[in-house]
C-alpha cells in the first residue's frame, strides 16, 4: 500500500502549495525519492504528470476566480505562477478554450480539473501471475544512455525504442554477445538522485570479465529481493501494459513494496515463445510480511 500512500501525500503537499513555486522535482523531495520513480509512479497511477497535474488545478482554479472576482488578469496571472500576462493568456486559453478576458463575461463555460483522490477500485478478480527472487550481486556490461524523465510519460515519445533501435543498427548487440557466453539481454533503469532531472538507461549483458569496450561501462546491481513478472505479447507494448498492472494491481495490493533501486527488463536468450521478455522490480517486505 505504501505507493498509494506516497501518491496521496504528494497531492496532500501539492495542494497545500499550490500557489508558491513547486514542481515534481520538489514534491518528489519530500517523499524522500529520486525524481525519476516519483514521476514513473504518479504517471502509471493516475493517468498525468504532477507537473501536468499542477498546471491543471492551477488554472482551474484561476478560470474560477476571474468569474468570481474584480481583479485584473495580471493580478491572477502572478498569483498561479505566471511571469506575464501573454504566458497565462496561451495556457489559459489552451486549458478552457478561451482567453481570461472572455472567461470573464457572463455566461462562458470553463472546464473545472477537481483535485485528484486516490481510490482503490478493484476490477475483474483475474489473477496476475508473479514469482519473488532473492539474488545476489551481479555486474552488467552496458551501453547507457541519459534520459530525461518526463520523457517516459510523453505521449508518442519514442526516445527509449528509438536507443534500442540504433543499438541494433550500430552493432551495440554484436559487441555485447562477443563480451559473453550467456547471451541473456538486459534493459537496466537506473535509480538516480533526488536532485537529478535525467534517469541513466542501460542495454547490457552479464559481465563474465575482461577488457570493457571503449563507450561501455560496468553497471553493478545490487542483490536484493526482486519481484517478476512475464510480459506476454508479441511486441513492445506488453511491456508497457505489464507496468501499469504492476502499479495499479500488484503494488496496491500486496504485501511488498518497491525499492528505489535499478530495476530491468531482461530479454532470455531462450524464453517460452509467448514471452516477449521479464519485467523485474525491486522489492522488500512490508512490516506486516516481517512481523
Amino acid at each position: 500500500m505504501d505507493c498509494i500512500q506516497s501518491i496521496q501525500k504528494a497531492i496532500e503537499y501539492m495542494e497545500e502549495h499550490m500557489l508558491e513555486k513547486i514542481s515534481y522535482e520538489e514534491v518528489a523531495s519530500q517523499l524522500y525519492v529520486s525524481n525519476y520513480h516519483f514521476h514513473r509512479l504518479f504517471s502509471m497511477i493516475t493517468g498525468i504528470t504532477a507537473n501536468e497535474y499542477i498546471r491543471n488545478r492551477r488554472l482551474s482554479m484561476a478560470g474560477q476566480e476571474l468569474i468570481m472576482s474584480v481583479k485584473r488578469v495580471i493580478d491572477i496571472a502572478l498569483k498561479y505562477g505566471y511571469e506575464s500576462p501573454e504566458s497565462f493568456t496561451k495556457a489559459f486559453s489552451r486549458f478552457h478554450g478561451v482567453t481570461p478576458n472572455v472567461a470573464k463575461r457572463s455566461g462562458i463555460l470553463l472546464k473545472s480539473f477537481n483535485r485528484l483522490v486516490i481510490k482503490i477500485k478493484f476490477e475483474g478478480g483475474a489473477a496476475m501471475e508473479y514469482k519473488i527472487v532473492k539474488r545476489e550481486k551481479f555486474q552488467l556490461l552496458a551501453k547507457v544512455q541519459a534520459f530525461r524523465n518526463e520523457s517516459i510519460s510523453e505521449e508518442g515519445n519514442n526516445e527509449i525504442p528509438d536507443f534500442w533501435k540504433q543499438c541494433g543498427s550500430n552493432g551495440v548487440f554484436d559487441v555485447l554477445n562477443r563480451q559473453a557466453s550467456k547471451h541473456d539481454i538486459y534493459g537496466v533503469c537506473a535509480s538516480i538522485s533526488k536532485e537529478s532531472s535525467f534517469f541513466d538507461y542501460g542495454i547490457g549483458i552479464e559481465y563474465e570479465g575482461g577488457d570493457i569496450p571503449e563507450g561501455y561501462r560496468i553497471w553493478e546491481v545490487k542483490p536484493i529481493l526482486w519481484a517478476v513478472f512475464q510480459c506476454i505479447g508479441t511486441n513492445s507494448e506488453c511491456i508497457g501494459e505489464t507496468w501499469d498492472k504492476i502499479f495499479k494491481e500488484f503494488l496496491p495490493g500486496s504485501d511488498y513494496n518497491m525499492l528505489d533501486e535499478t530495476d530491468f527488463e531482461l530479454y532470455p536468450e531462450n524464453s517460452h515463445p509467448d514471452v516477449f521478455c521479464e519485467i523485474w522490480i525491486p522489492v522488500k517486505k512490508s512490516s506486516k510480511l516481517l512481523q
